[in-house]
């Protein structure tokens, strides 16, 4: 029953099934649309020369991809894996802004070209890009300007995403809160593993998402594997039964 259920929220959710998987960011429209919002509307010939103009990286896991403080030179899309962007407070504590996943682009976008990265960003598995040149990037958003379009619209939506995160830690018990964070994490950089749905964050990297501390979401996973909802590893946290997080989230 259990597995049934998470395999009618993957449907839902449009879970990845593998790590190669593209889907992960699958929404109505042209496969490249598929890869990424990043190219919305873009007709083909003008997806071909923007694609064309990247090159392929891998990055290893836990490998960092560019520090707070360093120039931009690179824009990069995520194509496979996922990947943290944390800063670091004046105390020295982290804080985990956001998670990229497949079809995301990591870091800044728009105009970088004398810009500096304010976050760090770490590979959490194993990941894949397409990487352009931050000069060979912005002359290609002024070229084809549904290209900065929704560069623009990315921007906004993580604006929108930030927004509601500091709304709900300012409003919100923990529990709904950590709930809800892992059934959004689900859809972006949740994997489905032997009927089963993982997420590789490790427990102190879900307190710095939800500003929260260790012992707390320690205590509240132990609680939810107790239920049955999820199962605790090292570095990863398996959610057995995603309709149970939905109901502790309160979401409607």
């Amino acid at each position: 029953m259990a597995n049934a259920q998470a395999a009618s929220l993957t449907a839902r959710l449009q879970l990845p099934q593998n790590k190669l998987d593209m889907k992960v960011v699958a929404r109505n429209g042209s496969q490249r649309e598929e890869l990424s919002q990043l190219f919305a509307g873009i007709p083909q010939a003008d997806y071909a020369t923007i694609v064309s103009a990247a090159r392929p990286t891998k990055f290893m896991r836990r490998q960092t991809i560019f520090f707070a403080g360093d120039a931009i030179k690179e824009i990069v899309l995520l194509t496979e894996g996922s990947v943290k962007i944390t800063q670091l407070g004046e105390n020295g504590s982290a804080v985990i802004l956001r998670l990229e996943g497949p079809g995301e682009i990591v870091g800044s976008v728009g105009s970088a070209q004398r810009g500096r990265h304010c976050s760090t960003a770490e590979a959490l598995l194993s990941c894949r890009a397409l990487v352009w040149n931050a000069p060979t990037f912005e002359a290609l958003s002024e070229r084809f300007p549904l290209l900065q379009r929704n560069t623009m619209r990315i921007l906004a939506q993580r604006l929108q995403v930030l927004e509601g995160r500091f709304r709900e830690i300012s409003t919100e018990r923990v529990a709904p809160r950590l709930a809800r964070e892992l059934v959004r994490l689900l859809p972006q950089v949740g994997r489905s593993v032997d009927g089963v749905l993982e997420i590789n964050l490790s427990r102190e990297e879900l307190a710095q998402m939800t500003a929260t501390t260790l012992f707390t979401v320690s205590r509240l996973l132990s609680g939810w594997e107790r239920q049955g909802i999820v199962t605790l590893r090292r570095e990863a946290v398996i959610v057995r039964s995603p309709l149970g997080l939905l109901g502790i989230s309160e979401l409607k």
